[in-house]
């Protein structure tokens, strides 16, 4: 449906995987996952939490941009 999903994970292939059985989140259990646009790493979780944040309160061009920066910056 075009709509970017994030979220975090210590095991991407095994978040990947739950996504795709329908064992992750609701919201992309509804919309199925079509590919990985970015991963970032963070030292700490409660700093990938506070980036989480961020990007989900931007609106969807600005996410688009986050995405195809080569080192995006997010405001923690």
């Amino acid at each position: 449906d075009g709509s970017l999903y994030t979220g975090i994970t210590t095991n991407i292939q095994k978040r990947l995987e739950a996504h795709r059985t329908g064992k992750g989140s609701k919201y992309v259990a509804s919309r199925g996952v079509a590919t990985i646009l970015a991963t970032k790493t963070f030292p700490t979780k409660s700093e990938a939490l506070k980036a989480e944040y961020a990007v989900k309160q931007l609106p969807k061009d600005k996410k688009e941009a986050w995405f195809t920066q080569p080192a995006p910056q997010i405001p923690l």
